[in-house]
């Protein structure tokens, strides 16, 4: 019996978007779950707020600009802070003092993945912010980040003070926004079907295993 062809995933999300956070555990989980079932996950990057400068703005700013004011987030968050928590993960909304324009996150996550390690540094940078309020517009930060999962620490600071790979990454995400992805995560799977929304584990994992199924038995044919 030939083996089974590896099942894609993309996952589009971005690092500042809580359900994105809880979305990554949701589906490592799902996987988990199908252990026998070959699968390449990859993660391509979506802008939560575009409208963000490079520069980052003051979390106060952002939340009164997105949600009205910084206490009408506060009953949201203690919705997410509960589900994070769910998944045994922690959010400490009340650590982040600035939101950052995520396109040089996405940039380091893109470098990461030529050498494996997109999933490690796309955690690394959600734990930063989500968990320790961490400032994701210090380049500081970001190449700290980048040394702690084992990346090139020299080569990425050199890196992040161009323009490289910024095209690549906006191309991508507005490729996602062309297919009509506008809310995060999404899970595409094959490059056919899309499931949006942080869904739960088991019907992730019904997903992965169906469709697999299907390009399997289209590969047979």
């Amino acid at each position: 019996m030939s083996p089974l062809k590896p099942l894609r995933i993309d996952v589009v999300s971005d690092v500042v978007c809580p359900w994105c956070y809880i979305g990554k555990r949701r589906i490592e989980n799902a996987l988990a779950l199908v252990p026998d079932v070959p699968v390449e996950l990859r993660f391509r990057p979506f802008f939560l707020n575009p409208w963000v400068p490079r520069e980052g703005i003051g979390r106060d700013e952002y939340l009164t600009a997105k949600f009205g004011s910084v206490d009408a987030y506060k009953s949201i968050a203690s919705r997410v802070v509960d589900a994070a928590g769910e998944e045994g993960l922690l959010y400490r909304p009340d650590l982040v003092k600035r939101q950052p324009n995520t396109i040089d996150c996405h940039r380091l996550i893109h470098w990461a993945e030529a050498q494996g390690k997109a999933a490690e540094i796309k955690q690394r940078l959600m734990e930063l912010y989500f968990r320790d309020g961490g400032d994701l517009t210090d380049v500081n930060v970001l190449v700290q980040a980048a040394a702690d999962v084992g990346l090139d620490a020299d080569d990425v600071r050199r890196r992040l003070a161009t323009d490289d790979d910024v095209a690549v990454v906006s191309s991508q995400a507005q490729e996602a926004a062309e297919k009509g992805i506008s809310g995060v995560p999404t899970y595409v799977f094959a490059q056919k079907y899309a499931v949006s929304g942080a869904q739960d584990p088991q019907l992730l994992a019904r997903a992965i295993r169906q469709v697999s199924a299907e390009i399997n038995a289209e590969a047979a044919e």
